[in-house]
């Protein structure tokens, strides 16, 4: 009689590791195809090219206009659209 407490476990335990391999790899692929990101996920709307912000963040990057003016156009659009988180740590919030 030749059962599995004589006779070991056999060729097919190098099976077991190959398929735990597989459904991890699986799993990061369903993760990665379905749009998961880490820090921005898919809950989060895409940034409007043609925002108010982005105009202003576009402009200031390119030099067309300097730091007074940026922050200047950032306090008028609060004032007209309500207070968003436009101000960064360190500028003008409070410690």
């Amino acid at each position: 009689m030749n059962t599995l407490a004589y006779a070991g476990p056999g060729p097919w335990i190098f099976f077991v590791p190959l398929v735990w391999a597989a459904v991890i790899l699986a799993v990061v692929t369903v993760l990665r195809r379905t749009g998961w990101r880490g820090r921005r996920g898919p809950w989060r709307p895409p940034l409007d090219d043609r925002s108010p912000l982005t105009v202003l963040g576009r402009r200031f990057a390119a030099g067309e206009i300097d730091e007074e003016e940026y922050w200047r156009r950032i306090s008028v659009l609060e004032e007209h659209f309500g207070r968003t988180n436009l101000t960064p740590v360190g500028k003008g919030g409070a410690a």
